[in-house]
């Protein structure tokens, strides 16, 4: 078991434990959520050439990226002004747009982002 620690609850997780009477509920359900989420992420995600990469990374290198921008990365490769070598842009679009939103978060999550 791992020591305390003093975490913020912006609104995402003050709407996970909304519910939740005392601290051992609310870390019950942080627990359990975060370890749902990492055997999503251990299941979902596209696999990437390195090109792709290199250009989801110059999509996402702004930092954090919100829900809404990780489901229109495809829109983003679509726009991008940029070029990146040995790239199929098209190929990449086409990865995107069937991918689920779990296979994009896991992208975006095994990318750093």
């Amino acid at each position: 078991m791992n020591q305390k620690t003093k975490i913020y609850f912006g609104p995402p997780l003050a709407a996970l434990t909304e519910n939740e009477k005392n601290t051992l509920e609310i870390s019950g359900k942080i627990n359990r959520t975060a370890e749902r989420y990492m055997e999503i992420m251990r299941h979902h995600s596209i696999e990437l050439t390195e090109s792709e990469r290199q250009c989801l990374t110059k999509i996402c290198d702004f930092g954090f990226m919100a829900t809404y921008e990780i489901r229109e990365l495809a829109d983003e490769v679509r726009a991008a002004e940029f070029e990146v070598e040995g790239l199929d842009r098209e190929a990449l679009i086409k990865k995107l747009e069937s991918a689920s939103f779990a296979d994009l978060v896991a992208v975006v999550e095994e990318l750093g982002f």
